[in-house]
């Protein structure tokens, strides 16, 4: 199998390619700031950036600004404490990963840091192109906080559509299963997809050979 790299990114070089990379992905350009004081996981396929994800650790949490105030009041969630909160943001699982065995190595990584960072709850947020994180969330049986238009200061660029739910770390790992489920059908799929396409070309070329 081809050798994935995982580096915690540091350097202001690394640090722009991520935000450029998930601004061409999401649409959403995010703050220097809020990149800056997150744990920027970059993953490497021969030296080239493959996948790359954020973790934040600290309040404030970017998710919880698209909340309108009045599920904040009435959510019991939001009687706990901030520092028992932790975001996942900036999910991006490139096409050079083709192999469903390299993304779930992602993902494993995403769920060992989720469970390092040691924080109750784990929020996550996801509009309808960022497809990684609408797997993920698929897959960590989230509770719905809000989904629809965020409301934010005219000209400020966003998410047109948004949906943020939060689950816990240990509901996080439970359902590592249906990870290797995941896994196990993508496979399934991509050595079916493989037969028939081969089932093809063998045909295709047998036509030819008696033209």
């Amino acid at each position: 199998m081809e050798k994935l790299v995982f580096k915690t990114i540091k350097s202001r070089s690394e640090t722009s390619q991520v935000i450029q990379k998930i601004e061409r992905y999401s649409g959403v350009r995010l703050p220097d700031d809020y990149v800056n004081r997150s744990k920027v996981v970059g993953v490497f396929l021969h030296n080239q950036l493959a996948a790359c994800y954020m973790l934040v650790t600290q309040p404030n949490l970017r998710s919880l600004m698209f909340v309108p105030d009045q599920i904040k009041k009435s959510n019991s969630l939001f009687s706990n404490d901030d520092y028992e909160m932790m975001e996942v943001n900036g999910l991006w699982i490139g096409p050079s990963l083709k192999k469903p065995a390299m993304q779930i190595r992602v993902w494993m990584h995403l769920v060992k840091d989720i469970f390092s960072a040691r924080k109750k709850f784990v929020l996550l947020m996801r509009d309808k192109r960022t497809k990684s994180m609408e797997k993920f969330m698929d897959m960590t049986n989230p509770i719905s906080l809000y989904e629809g238009s965020p409301n934010l200061m005219t000209g400020e660029k966003t998410h047109n559509n948004i949906k943020v739910v939060y689950t816990t770390r240990w509901n996080v790992v439970l359902n590592v299963p249906k990870l290797l489920i995941e896994l196990w059908n993508r496979n399934r799929r991509s050595e079916a997809f493989a037969k028939q396409r081969d089932l093809v070309r063998a045909l295709k070329q047998t036509e030819a050979n008696y033209t």
